[in-house]
């Protein structure tokens, strides 16, 4: 009897693949006779590489070898051969549109993500906006493999053991977590601006952490060179800041590291979804976005986001559109006592640890 095999299509970006993460683990444990191979740019393989001993990972760069309809039919030979027996295009732009295309003609069971274009419009218009919570990108995974007959319950909790991943095999320099030591991680920065609470803000968010947890560590995370620079500087301000990502090679090892904290702080943003797949608690600062368009991370809780109430949000799904008004006020209404209550609050729900 032949073997089912699926393919599950998603090519960007990296916090949408991040939350792909929770449904392929739920389903491969799910269905354990089902073959899984996930069909993403390189940056992904860390996701699904050691995810479960029935999910596979095929990487394809569409900007080189696999780039224009010439290297999308090369990737399409590459792909039959793989013997799939049905499509999930979890992607749903021009290239995913394309292979599925190709894979229809040849007959295959395919089925595609509903974005939901229309109503996420209603959601950000700038009149007669329809402020209501949308399907989340879980929703719309989920409702491709349903239709496609693998209906999935989302039991997913983490990408490590409830212990956290191994701290052995990150920089000496992050160290082992003292038992009386909270781990505070601040992600400040997204890739668009409109995203980001002002930086002079988030450093008053920080000092005020450090001083109600005077023994605390906060780990910081930021990745381009502008980010660096910020994060050096708070960790030059404070001795309590470690700037983490600078100590971090690779993606797994940041996610070893956030797996021991005991709160995320971040924006709408990558970090967000890395965070999640760690099973922390996350308090996320959201701007020109909104948890209502569906991509608040993995398991967080609507009481943990922290917004601005004001009648022009959200004005973008992504972040990617500039400010209506030009001064991104729903950002700089929130204080950053609301932001480090936020925080204060989490730590406080946290269960007490014990230790010898």
């Amino acid at each position: 009897m032949k073997t089912d095999h699926l393919l599950i299509i998603r090519f960007s970006a990296q916090g949408e693949v991040a939350m792909l993460v929770p449904v392929v683990s739920s389903l491969a444990r799910q269905y354990p006779d089902l073959r899984i191979t996930v069909l993403s740019r390189p940056f992904a393989r860390v996701f699904f590489d050691e995810l479960a001993p029935n999910v596979g990972f095929m990487e394809a760069d569409l900007q080189g070898e696999y780039r224009g309809v010439k290297g999308l039919n090369a990737l399409y030979r590459r792909l039959i051969a793989k013997n799939f027996t049905a499509i999930a295009d979890m992607h749903d732009t021009l290239s995913s549109k394309y292979l599925r295309m190709r894979f229809k003609m040849s007959r295959y069971r395919v089925e595609h993500i509903n974005r939901h274009v229309a109503e996420r419009q209603k959601l950000t218009a700038q009149n007669n906006k329809k402020l209501r919570q949308l399907s989340t990108a879980f929703d719309n995974y989920t409702d491709v493999l349903v239709r496609l007959g693998y209906p999935v319950e989302l039991d997913f909790q983490s990408v490590f053991p409830a212990t956290g991943g191994n701290l052995r095999l990150v920089s000496e320099e992050i160290g082992e977590k003292k038992i009386f030591q909270q781990w505070i991680g601040v992600a400040p920065f997204a890739i668009y601006k409109e995203k980001v609470y002002p930086p002079e803000k988030m450093e008053q968010v920080v000092a005020e952490i450090i001083r109600r947890h005077p023994s605390c560590r906060v780990l910081l995370f930021g990745r381009t060179e502008a980010e660096q620079k910020v994060l050096d500087s708070w960790c030059a301000r404070y001795k309590e800041c470690t700037n983490a990502s600078a100590l971090l090679g690779s993606i797994d090892q940041e996610l070893i590291v956030m797996s021991h904290l005991d709160v995320m702080l971040c924006m709408d943003s990558v970090n967000m979804h890395l965070a999640a797949l760690t099973g922390i608690r996350i308090v996320s600062v959201w701007g020109a976005t909104h948890p209502y368009a569906g991509f608040l991370g993995y398991n967080q809780r609507m009481s943990d986001v922290v917004q601005a109430d004001m009648s022009c949000r959200p004005c973008s799904v992504f972040g990617n559109t500039p400010c209506l008004r030009g001064d991104n006020a729903c950002m700089a209404a929130i204080d950053p006592i609301t932001i480090a209550d936020s925080v204060e609050r989490v730590l406080n729900e946290l269960p007490v640890q014990t230790g010898v």
